[in-house]
Parts: structure tokens; C-alpha cells; sequence
């Protein structure tokens, strides 16, 4: 069975109340799908079902390796290296995110 070595890189515990967007697709006017925190810094992307894969994009340009999902319901992560869906129990809470533009 396949595990996450890289959860020394959690740095994100508390998810934020609310976030407006992916932060990237915001600041080029562009739509996105689903989002995802970076649990290292806390970068807002979108998903790789989004035209710009922004959370992905975010993982190999900073070497963060974790991301969660932000969507309502969902408590998953992925690592980005090991290739891995986990649930990391220390990350807590619930944000409120807008509709997708992409429906």
C-alpha cells in the first residue's frame, strides 16, 4: 500500500473560512472548475480538470507537495510526488468557496 512521506511539509491546519477563486485564474480572468489549497503556504488552485491546472502548475513550480480539496464535502489530499490520496486528520475545517464558472 502506497503512503505520503512528505507530511512534514503541513503547514496549513486550519482551512480558511472562505476563498474568492483560484487565486491565478482571478488575476487572468479565467475559469476554473474545482480548487485546492497548497497545505504548505496556502496557494489557491484549481483542480486539472480546470483549463489551467493551477494547483498542479503551483506543486511543480514551488515543490509543495500537498494540496487539499476545498470542495464542499470532500476531506482528501494528493501528493503530488508519491502520487498518493490521503486523509490527513490535522487539517481541519470547512470553506466557503463560489460556484464554479465552469459549472
Amino acid at each position: 500500500m502506497s503512503s505520503c512521506s512528505h507530511l512534514n511539509h503541513v503547514q496549513i491546519t486550519e482551512l480558511p473560512e472562505s476563498v474568492a477563486g483560484c487565486e491565478d485564474c482571478l488575476q487572468s480572468g479565467d475559469p476554473w472548475f474545482h480548487l485546492r489549497i497548497c497545505l504548505e503556504c496556502g496557494h489557491v488552485g484549481c483542480c486539472d480538470s480546470s483549463p489551467n491546472k493551477h494547483a498542479s502548475a503551483h506543486a511543480a513550480d514551488s515543490g509543495h507537495p500537498l494540496i487539499r480539496s476545498l470542495q464542499p464535502g470532500e476531506d482528501w489530499s494528493w501528493c503530488f510526488v508519491d502520487q498518493v490520496g490521503l486523509v490527513i486528520p490535522q487539517v481541519q475545517g470547512e470553506t466557503e468557496i463560489p460556484p464554479s464558472p465552469l459549472g
